[in-house]
């Protein structure tokens, strides 16, 4: 009887631990995993900072955590309030693995969870020739138990000034215009250069004097004729 009773404890027993394990949201259990990993990596302090910071489960649906080791975030200066900030610059809205990153080639640009702060990428080809921005990536593949949450330890903190924005509509209506060239001068007649007139011969001088002298041997001519009309009208009168 007493063993059947210790049977039947266990088995309950048994079915609370996995009823409690069903109850746990994957994200929360992705989280959880990745927490452990980082620890065991010796990444406590992006540890701390995880558990400071109220994060939106949304945000860690598929993300990646580019971590700072220890001894860089000992020299950082981090305020509490701006410890949400600081994970959402150092993560990129994607789990990838570093196998995934590898494929992407130097001069790219990377999102990180927070729109206007971009990842440029640098790619050596090498496992430790891998930068975004002005840090590199030293320890791949930490997180790698949990489905959504991926993470890698980098020698360095991405500063807030240290990224390429995408240019916005507010910036570009902001910045200067550049104007375009200014055309070169369109000659009056646009097709003048297609068609070139001749330039007018000068005419011949002598064929000039003739027809000037036709003009006044006519005129002397007419002169003649109206004066023997005249003559001839008087004439009449008289008789």
């Amino acid at each position: 009887m007493a063993t059947f009773i210790v049977t039947l404890v266990a088995l309950l027993m048994a079915l609370f631990r996995s009823t409690i394990s069903t109850n746990v949201p994957p994200k929360d259990q992705d989280l959880r995993f990745a927490m452990e990993e980082m620890q065991k990596a010796n990444y406590f302090t992006f540890v701390m900072l995880i558990n400071m910071s109220p994060l939106n489960p949304n945000f860690l649906g598929n993300v990646t955590f580019l971590m700072p080791t220890d001894r860089m975030l000992s020299k950082t200066i981090i305020p509490q309030n701006a410890v949400s900030n600081f994970l959402h610059r150092h993560s990129i809205p994607s789990p990838l693995l570093f196998e995934h990153l590898q494929h992407i080639p130097t001069g790219s640009i990377l999102p990180s969870s927070i729109p206007e702060y971009m990842l440029n990428i640098s790619n050596g080809g090498g496992r430790r020739s891998f930068f975004l921005n002005n840090v590199r990536i030293i320890t791949p593949n930490i997180c790698t138990a949990g489905s959504s949450i991926r993470c890698h330890g980098i020698d360095g903190v991405l500063r807030p000034g240290s990224n390429i924005s995408p240019p916005t509509c507010s910036d570009s209506a902001a910045s200067p215009v550049a104007s375009p060239p200014s055309p070169s001068p369109v000659p009056f007649l646009p097709f003048l250069d297609d068609f070139p007139v001749p330039a007018p011969q000068p005419a011949d001088s002598s064929q000039h004097n003739s027809g000037s002298s036709q003009f006044l041997s006519d005129r002397k001519l007419l002169k003649f004729i109206g004066t023997l009309l005249v003559v001839f009208m008087n004439e009449c009168l008289i008789n």
